[in-house]
This record gives C-alpha cells, structure tokens and sequence, in this order.
C-alpha cells in the first residue's frame, strides 16, 4: 500500500554508508552543481555526462541521508541541507588543496623556513579592498611570493563578506565586525582598526547641516542606525548612492551632505570638508574573519601578520 507523506515533511533516505565515505570527487561534484545551478551544465564544468552526474549526486544524498538537491525544469537547487553541505564541502576541498601546498613549502623558504605557494582568496568590502588591503598586500608579496592573492569586493550586506569565507568561497575576509556585527558561529577573528564617522560636506559650505542627507544602504550597521535615530538634525536620506564612492561624489557635486566612516573619506577631494561629530560619535570596527582550520595555514597567517602590522591595536 503506498504512503503519503504529509506536504512540508523532510524526507531522508536512510544511508547506505557513512558521509566520511565521500571522495574529493564527490565533494567537486556538490559544490560545481551548485555553482553551475543544474547537471547539465556541471557534467560540462567536469567533463563528464548528465547521467553520471545525476547518478553520483544520488550517491552523495544516500551516504549522507538526506535530499541535498531539489530537482525541476530549471536545473537543481540545493536544499537548506544541501547548502550547508555544499560549504562544508568547499572548505573541505580547500583543506585538501593547502594540505598539497603546504607540504611541498616544508623547509623550501629561505634558510630552510617553511613557505608556501597558491591561491589565497580575499572578500573584502569596497572601502576595505581600496585602502586595508593593498599596502598589507604589498608586504605579503615581498615575503611570500609565491602566494596569489585574489580579491573579491562583496557588498557588506546581509551575509556580507563573512559569508563569503563560511560558504568556502573565500579564506578570508575583511569585514565589518562588532558588538552590532559579531563574527558568525564557525568563524574566528578579531578588530583590526575602529574607524570614526565623521559629517562630510561641500567645502565652504556655511550651514552644512541644512543639506539634504545621501546616503547608501551599505551604511546600516544598528549602532549607527541607533546614534543616527537620536540626532534631531539629521533627516531622512532623500538622496541614495549605490556605494560610498558615489555617495562622496555626489557630496563634492553639492547635491548633499552624508555621514560616512574615515576609510571612505580616504583620498576625498579638496571639494568636500569633513567636521567632527563629537566624542560621543559613532564609530565603526573593520576586522578580519576565517575559519579555524584556515587560521592555522602559512598564507592565511602571513595575511593576517601583516593586517596587524599595519594596523597595530593599543590599550
């Protein structure tokens, strides 16, 4: 007699051996399948069929016990599970990647100290990859040239840049992080600088306050929101930017004043003055997340030796 399931209910499928059993194969299969959004285009991404890859997939959601992917006309989506999955297998994949490097680097630097050489995949935030990244860049080139760094700008949104590194598609990211912003669950780092906001204006202006608001959604952490809701002065935003470069243009044009962080203000034209908002104003702490098992590999520690260095914390 057939069985209806309820709908809503999670179906599993008992496993036939343990997810311990999957091959590196296996997990490249997981995460092209995501990316590629479909079979079809993974068994072309891995030079295999559609078949071949509908049958291992099958074999993965056995292993593991449950539906990793839901399948329909427009290709394959993970499932809550699946997705969890997929980043554990990104990360794993990661692992295995260092672990080759890492061991070809052992006493191969200079007076037989370890080194290494690869990837190293960065996530930062706009203002972040213009003015953190490049000089601790430049210091990790001179030490270690055979590491490649790669940066992506990831808006500092939802997930943000610390998703980008829990989701296995970056080793680390540079973030906002905080009391608003703590570091995700899984994730480890620390503040590398706490940068003040400040009010930005036409230069010359004589009533600044008076100008309409620009502002760009990236600016939203809940403390600032909170100092911001307190000031009588400020209005609502009547004038919005896709990022803070094109807020501080419109700012120099004189369509406006805005609030911006110091790292925004870096380079500003002659055209905009800045004023401070007083000692109780709000400030913002930029950071570094990654995951535990990155925290221990050669490129990441060197990154983030030379972040600190160049951004030493006092007290």
């Amino acid at each position: 007699m057939a069985t209806t399931v309820p709908r809503g209910t999670s179906v599993t499928t008992a496993p036939s051996a343990s997810a311990g059993d999957l091959s590196p194969q296996e997990l490249r299969t997981l995460v092209t399948v995501a990316a590629e959004g479909g079979f079809s285009a993974a068994a072309a991404t891995l030079g295999m069929t559609q078949s071949a890859i509908s049958h291992s997939v099958r074999g993965i959601e056995r292993k593991v016990g449950v539906v990793l992917f839901e399948r329909g006309r427009h290709g394959a989506r993970p499932t809550a599970a699946g997705a969890r999955a997929v980043a554990h297998a990104s990360r794993v994949l990661r692992m295995l990647d260092t672990l080759a490097a890492e061991a070809r680097g052992v006493g191969a630097g200079a007076n037989g100290g370890d080194t290494v050489a690869g990837p190293l995949r960065i996530a930062a935030f706009r203002s972040a990859a213009l003015h953190v990244l490049p000089p601790a860049l430049e210091r990790l080139a001179a030490r270690h040239p055979g590491i490649r760094p790669t940066v992506t700008m990831v808006r500092e949104l939802g997930p943000g840049t610390a998703g980008e590194v829990a989701e296995g598609r970056a080793d680390v990211g540079i973030a906002t992080i905080g009391t608003s912003s703590p570091v995700p669950p899984g994730l480890i780092g620390d503040v590398l600088l706490e940068e003040p906001y400040a009010l930005v204006h036409p230069a010359g202006h004589p009533d600044p306050r008076s100008l309409p608001l620009v502002d760009w959604t990236e600016n939203c952490s809940s403390y600032t929101r909170s100092w911001w809701a307190e000031q009588d002065w400020i209005p609502c935003a009547t004038v919005r930017a896709e990022d803070d470069g094109a807020v501080l243009s419109m700012v120099s044009s004189g369509r406006g004043m805005a609030i911006m962080p110091a790292l925004s203000l870096t380079g500003a034209p002659p055209t905009v003055e800045t004023t401070d908002l007083g000692p109780d104003r709000p400030t913002r702490s930029v950071g570094y997340v990654t995951t535990p098992e990155l925290a221990t590999t050669i490129a990441v520690r060197a990154l983030i030796r030379e972040l600190r260095a160049l951004h030493p914390r006092t007290g």
